[in-house]
């Protein structure tokens, strides 16, 4: 079982860990800062280091209560110690896209109640498809707009944990479609300011502020009930 470090610690950019598995140019450490693909955040990359050799970390997925990093090459072995470094860069662009959403799916879902049916944060946009019967491309810009003016209150983003019992107490704790896994009994919960709480178990910046400018981008009838919103983090 790898114990996952970015679920507490958003901002840890080196780590030091055993490795636990070998499956070609797979590995399982016991711990790992790394996030793998989930929740329509994009996985890291960085490098594992041991001695003086170099290991590129090229994709991470989950596995079961496992992290699998796959490496550019082989050559470690159950036992070794390494130490992780993550694309910071990287990770920095996907933890302000992930906290992005958050607000603007809030911002949607009280305007409209539309609740989110898929989304995917790229390093250069961000999309997020929500169930909702009119379609309103001004309104959608009108809600970027509205996101940024949140954003500019500077809120702070904190990490909790709650009983699943205890988490749905919260109203709308879950904006997705879908809703939660049956199976996940302690809930993470994402909070910013007195704005929004909301389960998740993705990255996040530690104030809105940090996010930048949001930019929109399009808006598109996907279909019956199916609208999509791109926008992006304008560069700075």
């Amino acid at each position: 079982m790898t114990e996952a470090l970015y679920l507490k610690d958003h901002y840890l950019k080196e780590f030091e860990a055993t490795v636990l598995k070998v499956e070609g140019n797979f590995i399982i450490l016991n711990k790992s800062g790394f996030y793998p693909s989930s929740g329509g955040q994009l996985h890291d990359t960085g490098k594992l280091i041991k001695d003086n050799q170099i290991f590129n970390v090229i994709f991470v997925k989950k596995l079961s209560q496992d992290i699998s990093h796959e490496v550019d090459k082989p050559g470690l072995k159950p036992g070794d110690k390494v130490k992780g470094i993550i694309d910071w860069e990287r990770r920095y662009k996907l933890m302000k896209a992930h906290t992005s959403a958050h607000i603007v799916s809030e911002i949607i879902h009280r305007n409209t109640l539309a609740l989110i049916t898929g989304n995917q944060f790229y390093l250069d946009k961000i999309r997020i498809d929500f169930s909702l019967e009119n379609f309103d491309k001004e309104k959608f810009k009108h809600y970027i707009e509205e996101a940024n003016q949140i954003i500019q209150q500077d809120l702070p983003i904190t990490i909790s944990f709650a009983t699943r019992q205890d988490a749905f107490k919260i109203p709308q704790v879950s904006k997705l479609a879908k809703g939660l896994p049956d199976f996940i009994e302690n809930i993470r919960l994402v909070k910013i300011g007195d704005f929004d709480i909301q389960a998740d178990g993705g990255t996040h910046v530690n104030s809105t502020k940090e996010i930048g400018t949001l930019e929109f981008i399009n808006a598109e009838n996907k279909g019956k009930n199916n609208r999509r919103l791109y926008y992006k983090i304008k560069d700075e």
